[in-house]
């Protein structure tokens, strides 16, 4: 029940239809047992068993209460009888049901009403933490995670903690009181039969729960599969011009069918014993009423010790309770299953984002003077990437990175980002420890166009503005001409507000890439930073693309990661990296007269 505790904190800012839920369920509960004992009066004028009491009984301690309520309903009947005739009386008597019944069923409504709210409430607090918290947590924790996974997560599982824990939430109040009302009840009109009921009412909960006792485990598997599945969707959806083009469809078509095939199965062995919940709890419980029937049979008929009609509503009761009782049963398979879903939602909620901003941290809004690279060691798994590389950037100036592939360029773009925090080592703005600043003020001063232009299914306006706010249309405009990107944002059908597309899918490379400079360009940071922001594209795309970059280096400090070395021509300091170390450093033209690893790759790229 941890993980029910900790789900329940949730329910906090919602504790007022909590509150009013459990006063429905009180009276829920006690209108549902007085409708059944209200037609006991009924019962008493058909059968004319009641004997006329016509003096007020009088109360004589809790060991005659079955005989007080009993004397009490009789001298009611006696008086009406006597003043109203027979027919009368028994048109009371169905009044009294029928409005028992009928409050009965008012407050389990309330109870439904005010319980919606609640756990709606929790769902959507659950998820919008559950969406915080994947927006939040490092890059380096989803290397390791499926997207599916994620999805699935706070999609089906979220839904399923509603389902089970959350419906605790109605039984934890309701059933146990309709039960507890019902004994009360049952013992005033018979404690020998009520005995009855609680010898065989534990012998049926053990045997519900051993039904129940592998539920978890068998739902955790539902639930990764189920994450695996969307996984291979969400896979599939991404590369789907790849599989195409290589005629892959049959080998992912597989692959899909694999996972359903597994998932059927164990959704078929779960949901097979979780149905057993409801005919099992209904047959032990017809066990109980069978014993009940043949025990108070006896004592109507033999004994003679019980009335007819005190046993008639006695086996009411008894039925009574086997409502609420499989309600219970069910509920305890729901928390199992919602056990494992609760698991893998907290998993999420529960980790600790390595790069959280310390308590005292920083918040800088400005750049003064410089970045400073000091002894930096750095690896993704078990390689290092960087090892004890260092390096000044001064304000103003472009540094340029290049090297083959695994070099570290692109490791030093993602650091100095603080998209993952170096092993050993310091990386300083202004002779500030990046670790000592807030996220949120550190990629303030930065701007960032990758390799791989990001853009979202909305307008090129929202694009443009993304995480940016209070631009005019003129300044978004302005940021436009200077990523060469106006000319062909007016020629789209709506303009600015024209939608391009899941992941800008309406839009050329070329296109894309200058949405992407504009946005950083309308951010306006002192810190430019460029990874491989031309290496996907055609010669015409290129050229405006680099017009554009240069128009936006100016007066910045610029960290270029470069593919194509004709676009860093005149950087202040191109670095020439060659597993993670620099092996050389220096200008253009002082680079082309040393004849070593720059000369050799301008030469490479320029036949």
């Amino acid at each position: 029940m941890k993980y029910f505790r900790q789900i329940l904190v949730y329910a906090k800012p919602y504790k007022m239809y909590g509150f009013f839920n459990i006063i429905s369920n009180i009276f829920y509960a006690l209108f549902g047992t007085l409708a059944f004992v209200s037609l006991m009066p009924m019962l008493k004028v058909l059968f004319k068993s009641a004997e006329p009491i016509n003096t007020p009984p009088v109360y004589s301690g809790i060991t005659k209460l079955g005989d007080y309520i009993e004397n009490s309903i009789n001298y009611f009947i006696t008086q009406k009888v006597n003043n109203e005739g027979e027919l009368k009386a028994l048109l009371f008597m169905i009044v009294i049901i029928i409005s028992t019944f009928l409050l009965k069923n008012i407050f389990g409504y309330l109870a439904m009403y005010f319980i919606t709210f609640l756990r709606n409430g929790v769902l959507k607090d659950v998820r919008n933490d559950l969406y915080e918290k994947t927006v939040d947590l490092p890059l380096a924790y989803f290397s390791e995670k499926r997207k599916g996974d994620i999805i699935a997560r706070i999609s089906t599982d979220v839904l399923e903690i509603q389902h089970s824990f959350l419906s605790i939430l109605e039984l934890i109040v309701r059933e146990p009181l309709m039960i507890l009302f019902t004994i009360i009840a049952m013992l005033a009109l018979s404690p020998q039969l009520t005995l009855f009921v609680f010898i065989f009412i534990p012998i049926a909960g053990f045997v519900i729960s051993l039904v129940g006792k592998k539920l978890k485990k068998q739902s955790d598997k539902v639930q990764k599969e189920q994450g695996q599945f969307l996984s291979i969707l969400e896979e599939t959806l991404g590369g789907l011009r790849v599989i195409k083009g290589f005629n892959a469809e049959g080998y992912f078509n597989t692959k899909f069918k694999d996972s359903t095939s597994r998932f059927y199965k164990f959704s078929n062995s779960l949901l097979n014993r979780q149905n057993l919940a409801s005919p099992l709890s209904e047959f032990l419980g017809i066990g109980v009423i069978a014993i009940l029937l043949w025990y108070g049979g006896s004592l109507v008929l033999v004994e003679k010790t019980l009335a007819p009609d005190a046993f008639i509503v006695f086996m009411g009761l008894a039925y009574n309770i086997l409502t609420p009782a499989k309600a219970i049963s069910k509920a305890v398979y729901g928390v199992k299953k919602g056990d494992a879903a609760a698991e893998r939602v907290l998993e999420i909620l529960n980790t600790k984002s390595p790069l959280a901003d310390k308590p005292n941290a920083l918040n800088k809004v400005s750049f003064d003077s410089g970045i400073s690279l000091k002894n930096i060691t750095f690896k993704y798994e078990d390689e290092y990437v960087l090892k004890d590389f260092s390096l000044e950037i001064p304000k103003g100036k472009t540094v340029a990175f290049v090297g083959q592939s695994g070099s570290g360029k692109s490791t030093i773009a993602n650091l100095l980002t603080r998209f993952y925090d170096v092993n050993e080592g310091t990386i300083k703005i202004d002779g500030i420890d990046i670790r000592d600043i807030t996220k949120k003020s550190l990629r303030n001063l930065q701007g960032l166009v990758s390799q791989d232009s990001i853009l979202f299914n909305d307008s090129i306006k929202s694009n443009i503005l993304l995480g940016i706010d209070n631009k005019t249309d003129q300044e978004i405009l302005a940021a436009a001409q200077i990523a060469n990107a106006h000319e062909f944002i007016k020629e789209m059908p709506n303009g600015y507000d024209s939608n391009i597309g899941d992941s800008g899918n309406k839009l050329s490379g070329g296109q894309k890439q200058r949405l992407s400079i504009a946005r950083a360009v309308l951010k306006n940071p002192p810190i430019m930073i460029l990874d491989e922001a031309t290496s996907a594209l055609d010669t015409e795309s290129e050229r405006l693309v680099q017009d554009a970059l240069e128009k936006m280096m100016q007066n910045r400090t610029s960290v270029v990661i470069a593919h194509r070395l004709s676009t860093i021509q005149k950087a202040d300091l191109i670095v020439v990296l060659q597993k993670g170390k620099i092996i050389e450093q220096g200008t253009h033209n002082e680079l082309i007269a040393n004849n070593n690893v720059y000369k050799k790759l301008v030469e490479m790229q320029s036949l």
